[in-house]
């Protein structure tokens, strides 16, 4: 476990224990709590491990705990799938495996999307960079295509672009779901350059991005609908799929397909 997946471990289980109220877990609230949440103390008994441990833990020392453990601890918090896959993979339980990045988009998925026809497309690197795009989704979003490349980022552009704030049905709740399935997918990779360069530009553009940030909420992504206000065609209800290519699964492919036959037909509309 690396220092950083050390760091965070700690930080998101000291986050889950201040927001459990000691009613959830069966203990009385008490007038004598001076902090929200259950104490450390209290989540050790229930868990089945020692108060000290446990300090440790919270405190990012250099221990290593079991997957029976985590899993205990995950109970005792009451963890969502997701916040548990997260402890698992911070923990080393569940490790992510390294996977190369392409330097430049492959031929061959580029044609892919460009298949898609009037479905938008594009394609994401691990820390979320957009390195390809079909023409349909340059007619959703056209400033893809006029960003600077180190600016050409999903998340950048979800909490800094008023474009992409508008093309969003619902700017609060999406930005939120892509920070948390952003968390959940970078935690082990904290330190890594590039998450670390795009985290900290992000604190100091965005309050929005900093407060959700602070949370250490996370989420899985789902394949499910999204509205989006479009200037020139009005409102698109579209399905949301996110696909890993076996040959290159440094790389996500996001494809959005219509949900109605009426977005179908905005879609065409602009792809013409």
């Amino acid at each position: 476990m690396t220092v950083s997946a050390r760091r965070e471990l700690a930080d998101f289980l000291g986050s889950r224990r201040r927001q459990l109220a000691p009613a959830a877990v069966g203990l009385p609230a008490g007038a004598n709590r001076r902090t929200p949440g259950l104490r450390r103390e209290e989540v050790a008994l229930l868990a089945g491990v020692s108060h000290t441990w446990y300090t440790w833990l919270e405190q990012g020392r250099d221990i290593h705990p079991s997957r029976q453990v985590i899993d205990a601890l995950a109970r005792t918090l009451q963890l969502s799938t997701a916040e548990r896959e997260y402890v698992l993979r911070l923990s080393g339980n569940d490790p992510v495996q390294a996977v190369e990045t392409p330097d430049a988009m492959p031929a061959h998925l580029q044609g892919l999307m460009d298949a898609l026809g009037s479905s938008p497309a594009y394609a994401i690197t691990s820390s979320w960079s957009i390195v390809g795009w079909n023409r349909a989704y340059e007619r959703l979003y056209p400033g893809v295509a006029e960003l600077p490349a180190g600016d050409r980022n999903l998340l950048w552009v979800v909490f800094t672009d008023p474009a992409v704030r508008e093309l969003l049905g619902d700017w609060h709740a999406d930005s939120r779901r892509f920070l948390t399935q952003f968390r959940a997918e970078v935690g082990p990779r904290l330190a890594d350059p590039a998450v670390v360069d795009l985290v900290t530009r992000l604190q100091s553009a965005s309050p929005a991005f900093r407060e959700g940030w602070a949370s250490h909420d996370v989420d899985r992504f789902t394949s499910t609908e999204r509205r989006f206000e479009h200037p020139a065609v009005g409102g698109l209800v579209l399905e949301h799929h996110q696909l890993t290519p076996a040959d290159a699964p440094g790389l996500q492919l996001v494809v959005y397909t219509a949900a109605a036959a009426d977005s179908a037909a905005k879609l065409a509309e602009l792809a013409a």
